[in-house]
């Protein structure tokens, strides 16, 4: 079989492809202070090192591990709910601080979640 004379519909091979391969298309839209909507905020955050993160912000389990609490809403108590910005960002945790804005795993929540 030559591959050179498969026929594609319309001829166009990207459209063809994506419909036999589940694609997901990632927006290139860069993520800003004012667009994040703080998709990681709901994440799970473990407090590993002393940042200075306020005692009322921090869940203990029964094991002694430190998390960021988190409210009924699933959402970190630090979060301001109105702004959808950090209360303690000068104290966030270290885990806080390397999860980059608009990095592929800042962009992978957002498109779970948004």
């Amino acid at each position: 079989m030559n591959v050179n004379h498969l026929a594609y519909p319309n001829d166009d091979f990207t459209s063809w492809m994506f419909s036999i391969i589940n694609v997901k298309i990632i927006p290139t839209t860069e993520v800003t202070c004012s667009n994040c909507q703080a998709c990681c905020c709901s994440l799970e955050v473990m407090v590993i090192s002393d940042t200075g993160v306020p005692s009322q912000h921090i869940h203990v389990d029964k094991h002694g591990s430190e998390t960021m609490l988190r409210l009924e809403d699933g959402w970190c108590s630090a979060l301001d709910r109105d702004t959808l910005m950090c209360s303690i960002y000068e104290n966030r945790p270290w885990i806080c601080r390397e999860f980059e804005m608009g990095s592929y795993e800042c962009i992978n929540e957002r498109l779970e979640k948004l």
